[in-house]
């Protein structure tokens, strides 16, 4: 009897360990309405241009930055790699792939350095493609949580926006079912929820939804007979020397579309009547997209992002 009781003892306490496990293991994370609900008070419309750093990876690349610097006039710096997820910036010992490539540019400054000078007005980071992948194996919402706890130790009135992207064209679940599914499912639903439910009383991260947008766009185009020549999604992507179709990396037309983006959600402003003619970042002139196609892609950047409280835009 001793002996079952001691088994049936051993055996409690072994399922009150793996229940704290789970526990403990469990992230914290907020509801949806707790989410929405700290967005409720839209960000100030800035006064002056802001000074920017970007942290990512190839779908941010030197060109988009450099586009929307000359839209909006203002400073910015960079930390770049390929395919690369935020725990790989942040842990000194996890190679960055590209990282001599992409940075070598005057723009370039080491990210860790950069925010702690609290020189920046705006810091905008993205994770990885897959995002399923960078939530899965590269703790995307601990490492969100890393970077933005970190720009806020250097300037605690930094503002923060996280970059959301988009991911291969041909990805089997289809590819504009994903830009309107991965928001809720990804971008929001774990990264926000789980690295905001870190620090309740902090300001909130703001989203650059750049894959809503080009979802949108491209309906309207693909729903008609094209503007200017353009005629389908693909249209937005680079071309390789031999013709293929690189179904993630974006054109200058893609760059442009991403740069008003970021113009919009950054100064909380229509883009629209922008110049289309820009330069990319090595100083030679872009593709710029017609004028019947600016205009699509400024007005459609700007319904998107002003009925999304995320973006931080007062809305109408």
């Amino acid at each position: 009897m001793p002996d079952v009781r001691l088994f049936l003892a051993g055996l409690i306490a072994f399922a009150g360990g793996v229940a704290a496990w789970s526990f403990l293991s469990t992230p914290n994370t907020l509801t949806p309405d707790e989410l929405a609900a700290r967005y409720e008070t839209p960000l100030s419309q800035p006064s002056q241009p802001l000074a920017v750093f970007h942290l990512g990876h190839s779908l941010v690349g030197r060109d988009m930055p450099a586009m929307l610097a000359q839209l909006a006039e203002h400073n910015h710096a960079s930390q770049l790699g390929w395919g690369t997820p935020l725990k790989a910036h942040w842990e000194p010992n996890e190679p960055i792939q590209g990282f001599e490539v992409e940075n070598a540019h005057d723009h370039y400054r080491d990210a860790n350095e950069a925010l702690a000078s609290g020189d920046y007005d705006a810091f905008i980071l993205t994770e990885m493609v897959e995002i399923e992948a960078a939530i899965e194996y590269f703790d995307a919402p601990v490492y969100l949580e890393k970077w933005v706890s970190s720009a806020r130790d250097g300037n605690p009135d930094i503002r923060v926006f996280l970059y959301e992207t988009w991911h291969d064209l041909t990805d089997p679940q289809g590819w504009l079912a994903r830009l309107d599914s991965d928001p809720t499912r990804y971008w929001e639903g774990v990264l926000l929820a789980q690295a905001m439910a870190v620090t309740p009383d902090a300001n909130p991260i703001y989203v650059i939804p750049a894959g809503r947008v080009m979802a949108e766009l491209v309906r309207r185009i693909e729903g008609g007979s094209g503007v200017d020549g353009i005629t389908s999604r693909e249209d937005l992507f680079v071309r390789l020397e031999d013709g293929a179709l690189d179904p993630v990396h974006i054109n200058d037309l893609g760059a442009y579309l991403v740069a008003l983006t970021h113009y919009a959600v950054l100064y909380q402003r229509s883009p629209s009547g922008l110049p289309a003619q820009l330069y990319r970042a090595d100083g030679t002139p872009a593709t710029a997209p017609g004028p019947g196609l600016a205009a699509l892609m400024q007005r459609t950047v700007w319904d998107v992002v002003s009925n999304l409280p995320i973006t931080g835009i007062p809305q109408n």
